[in-house]
């Protein structure tokens, strides 16, 4: 008795794993003389057996129990061996039954969720299997894998602390950008991979401005160079390339240093909001054309570009703290503004990994932020006007002027203090 009112709420728990469990086994149970051993009823009695069993004798009786059970589990896979399925899903899952029922006498919250997650995987045994099989890529699959080792296994191995000349780099810091950019990149090409090609050039554009603005306007330039009829497709592509520019901003600045981000969110979020409008328009346009037949995926992303903008990034800290440390706010000024011409990212976690070390403040970021920013849009402008000549130029600067114009304004009261 006392046992049922201390404890009814974690036993109806288990209970509840065990069916929710069983409901989706006994829909693949089959019927007849091949069916699977364990249906609805087994799952659930199971769940209360683990939970019985931990309750009344601890780890020990959990632990025979588990062998008991998983010796009747064995005996019946050997009798169903030969069905057409002779797989050990339904086993592992009668045991992890046990297991969270057992769990959900002790952490209820955590055991439920873990149940209603196996509950899901089970559900979705088909879609898993052909996205496996028929989705998925191999060149995919290898992109997956490298980046789950450079955020699982190379991050935490990286030490969090400042090091080398002037104290400047922080190794984990710029693996952390590193990982960043190849998850937003991956992103955006899952997003262009699910939603295909009838939105056109401007969710191309977005897309792969999650790895460079730049060559994406350049890119884009040179389309619409060659069919005129993309013109405002590519166009809305090229100026949406710059929205995930600012994201990415954003993101990298808040995973540098939070404080830097809060310095800049009103310049990020007035640039943003302006791009985003500006592209919206020709977005519209573009989406009143006929798409263009097919969109080249490439690579979810170029681990090789990762780690060069890792290199950069390392070095224009170097610069950045040398001209700081040499020359005060004047030389960490230029410095930044300078290496925003070939990347307005580096500079801005440079600038904020200072921040993040104490050696400025996070108000003071603002302005080499904001002027590796210019410089970074004089770059898009030239190669918008090399490569797509003055019509795809004509239409793509007023935007990148109007984005980065909203930025100056957005920071104008930190800049006046």
């Amino acid at each position: 008795m006392t046992l049922l009112t201390d404890n009814w709420m974690q036993i109806a728990v288990a209970l509840g794993i065990g069916l929710l469990i069983g409901i989706e086994r006994e829909r693949r149970k089959g019927g007849g003389r091949d069916r699977a051993p364990a249906g609805i009823r087994t799952y659930a009695v199971t769940a209360l057996l683990g939970a019985l069993a931990f309750e009344l004798g601890g780890v020990p009786l959990l632990a025979v129990v588990t062998l008991s059970v998983a010796g009747f589990i064995a005996l019946g896979y050997f009798r169903t061996r030969n069905q057409r399925d002779p797989g050990l899903t339904s086993e592992f899952v009668q045991l992890l039954t046990l297991l969270l029922g057992a769990l959900a006498m002790r952490e209820p919250l955590l055991a439920s969720s873990l149940g209603v997650t196996v509950a899901l995987l089970l559900a979705a045994r088909t879609r898993i299997h052909t996205f496996v099989r028929k989705t998925l890529t191999e060149a995919e699959l290898h992109d997956a894998l490298v980046l789950a080792g450079a955020a699982l296994v190379v991050l935490p191995l990286l030490p969090d602390s400042y090091m080398g000349p002037f104290n400047a780099i922080n190794p984990h810091t710029l693996w952390i950008i590193v990982v960043l950019m190849m998850s937003i990149s991956a992103s955006g090409y899952i997003a262009l991979r699910l939603l295909g090609p009838r939105y056109g050039l401007p969710t191309a554009g977005l897309a792969s401005g999650f790895v460079s603005s730049s060559a994406t306007i350049a890119s884009m330039g040179t389309l619409a160079k060659q069919k005129p009829e993309l013109m405002p497709a590519a166009v809305g592509g090229a100026v949406l390339s710059t929205v995930a520019t600012i994201v990415q901003m954003a993101v990298v600045l808040g995973a540098t240093h939070p404080a830097t981000l809060t310095a800049m969110a009103v310049p990020l979020l007035l640039a943003g909001l302006m791009a985003v409008t500006y592209g919206a328009w020709f977005f519209v346009k573009a989406l009143r054309q006929n798409p263009p037949e097919t969109i080249s995926m490439g690579r979810a992303f170029s681990f090789r570009s990762a780690l060069i903008l890792a290199s950069t990034m390392g070095t224009v800290l170097l610069i950045a703290a040398a001209l700081n440390a040499w020359l005060g706010s004047a030389g960490l000024i230029a410095g930044t503004a300078i290496a925003g011409f070939a990347d307005t990212h580096s500079p801005a976690v440079s600038i904020a990994s200072l921040a993040a070390g104490g050696k400025l403040e996070a108000a003071e970021a603002v302005l080499p932020i904001l002027l590796a920013m210019s410089t970074n849009t004089v770059t898009k402008i030239v190669l918008a006007v090399l490569n797509g000549g003055s019509r795809f130029a004509l239409q793509v600067i007023p935007g990148l002027v109007l984005t980065i114009a909203a930025a100056w304004l957005g920071g104008l009261q930190d800049l006046m203090n």
